[in-house]
């Protein structure tokens, strides 16, 4: 099943009872996104809002919003395209005829993968020339989102030099008719672009792509490495080439059958303030200066659709993306590194926080150098927390990850601190924005016997700790995880009582939390913690060895991983926003969650 734009996507998903219309009058300042996660986090439907509140077009949201729909948009299972990819790797070298004949199914459907130039699509049955970017039902997910933002834009550049496309996706702020903010974060194609464009004092041409074929989606936001253009990637998930319109003034080739095309230019120097927004990790991203979007026109169709998303605490749609890719990019990633087993990185810590990777050591240490490689390499650099274990380990079984801590983590040879490094822009624990640190664990199998047998005793109840301990939880046995009380200021005595206490001292790393963190559930658990600490700064051992030129931790670690002053808050919902919106619940045609 392909589909080549999102109208085709959307019809195949009514026919499955994977669609919901809304018909009632909804607001897409915060409504929408109250209505998206109650849905979300029942594993509902994409929603068809019909009746905006401010906009003439509708509104879709919860595209990907299940594992379901999100292989729909790869064609299936994410993992064969990639496996696809490694099996031509392995079947023509060296080419042949014999092995080019035994190909040829997989060779076809890289024929696929391209961009066939046609002069007319539907985005060009309307033209906004001047534009009003107020006409469109842009989302205000949350009350303190310093506007409305764009949240599934797909931003189009080509490089000054050479011309090559990239296609991702940053967020943008609606300033007013004809302008936004350009989010663009390091590590990312068009903020290279834009780079090139500074050094050149010359405007770059920028075209924003709303809906289309829903793989462009995907296909934006994939790890691909610099310099391939992502649109090949869309093709090549479709099986079918993307039709595109060569356009004037910007010379992009923008899809024929998108929704809306916005075009207009960046220009050195051009910046305004920005943000802030609540961001996938699940607080609000810093406001800041960045560049500003300066719109010249609109393409539209005539009755266009407005795709959006909604980001904010795990699970909302970009868990289901995130996962996928990940099962898509691992055969490509076993190509490179053989001695790779497995890489996952969590998507309930916002995926750069924290990445668990397996490896099958051929030789003594090449597990670090593998994992050494990994943060060298594209937006996996930007993992500020690396486990690696032996390809034994299931790394995405944060307990069984644990349980590899505790059995081969040696504090001699197997913590690594770096810093200062570079940050993904959202986090926001660094020292300052994009700089941060990096913590490696490694936990491989030597051969020898675990260097630890069994696991610590059962967590001490919290008021063995003294007053600053609401609840205490075991993760595996290498981590005890202690929520404090609200408004705690010195965990000093605190981290005492924890390795005083002979049923928590024995753990290798005490991991504090504040109270807004609920240990009974695992994912805003690994979400509370690694969202909030920066190594370099929040690591605490119980003492520290020098072996030569080297500094050992002494277990056990404590992390402080509590929100602190300076931090972002963490996105919470208008309570009065919430309550008109339960009030409205029974109109809306959803089932209750």
């Amino acid at each position: 099943m392909r589909f080549v734009d999102l109208r085709s996507f959307l019809t195949h998903l009514e026919q499955r009872g994977e669609l919901a219309r809304i018909r009632a009058a909804v607001d897409p300042d915060q409504e929408m996104t109250i209505i998206q996660h109650r849905v979300i986090a029942s594993g509902g439907p994409a929603l068809l809002f019909e009746n905006v509140i401010g906009s003439p077009y509708r509104v879709v949201t919860n595209l990907l919003g299940t594992r379901r729909r999100t292989d729909l948009v790869f064609g299936g299972d994410p993992a064969r395209l990639g496996e696809r990819v490694h099996r031509l790797s392995q079947t023509l070298m060296p080419p042949s005829l014999k092995s080019i004949f035994k190909s040829r199914r997989d060779l076809l459907s890289f024929g696929a993968a391209r961009m066939r130039r046609v002069k007319r699509g539907p985005v060009l049955e309307t033209v906004a020339d001047p534009p009003d970017l107020t006409r469109l039902p842009v989302l205000t997910c949350w009350p303190e989102d310093g506007g409305p933002f764009f949240t599934l834009p797909l931003v189009h550049t080509t490089d000054p030099e050479n011309g090559t496309g990239n296609l991702g996706m940053y967020r943008l702020q609606r300033f007013d008719t004809k302008s936004t903010g350009m989010h663009w974060q390091i590590e990312r194609g068009a903020g290279f672009h834009f780079h090139k464009a500074t050094a050149m004092d010359r405007p770059l041409p920028v075209s924003v792509i709303l809906g289309g074929p829903p793989a462009l989606i995907a296909a934006a936001v994939a790890p691909m490495p610099e310099g391939i253009d992502e649109r090949l990637l869309a093709a090549y998930m479709m099986n079918h080439p993307l039709d595109v319109i060569l356009r004037p003034g910007t010379g992009h080739r923008v899809p024929a059958r998108a929704e809306f095309v916005i075009e207009g230019t960046v220009t050195p120097g051009d910046l305004r303030w920005e943000g802030p927004f609540g961001d996938h990790f699940g607080h609000y991203s810093h406001a800041a200066d960045y560049p500003v979007f300066r719109v010249r026109r609109i393409l539209a169709r005539r009755d266009a659709i407005y795709p959006a998303t909604v980001v904010g605490k795990p699970v909302q749609e970009d868990y289901y993306l995130g996962e996928a890719l990940q099962a898509m990019t691992l055969p490509l990633l076993r190509m490179i590194r053989p001695a790779v087993v497995d890489l996952w990185a969590y998507p309930e810590t916002g995926f750069h926080a924290l990445a668990v990777m397996s490896v099958r050591e051929r030789y003594p240490k090449e597990a670090l150098k593998h994992t050494l490689g990994m943060l060298g390499e594209g937006q996996v650099s930007l993992t500020k927390v690396m486990i690696t274990v032996d390809h034994r380990v299931n790394v995405k079984d944060f307990t069984a990850v644990s349980r590899a801590l505790w059995q081969r983590l040696d504090a001699s040879c197997g913590i690594h601190l770096l810093a200062p490094t570079a940050q993904d822009t959202l986090d926001f624990t660094g020292s300052a924005m994009n700089t941060g640190s990096r913590l490696i664990l490694m936990a491989i199998d030597d051969g020898g016997p675990p260097l630890r047998g069994a696991p610590p005793a059962a967590p001490p109840a919290p008021s063995d700790l003294g007053s600053d301990a609401v609840e205490t939880a075991a993760l595996g046995p290498a981590f005890l995880v202690v929520r404090t009380r609200s408004g705690l200021a010195d965990i000093e005595p605190l981290r005492q009582a924890l390795m005083r206490h002979p049923a928590s001292r024995d753990y290798l790393f005490h991991v504090i939390v504040s109270d807004d963190v609920p240990l009974d559930d695992p994912m805003l658990t690994l979400w509370g913690w690694f969202t909030r600490f920066d190594p370099l700064a929040d690591i605490y051992p119980a003492g520290r060895t020098v072996a030569g030129n080297r500094l050992i931790f002494d277990f056990p670690i404590t992390i402080d991983a509590r929100w602190k002053r300076g931090y972002p808050k963490p996105v919470e919902f208008d309570l009065q926003v919430e309550k008109k919106v339960d009030r409205m619940w029974n109109t809306l045609g959803l089932p209750n969650f």
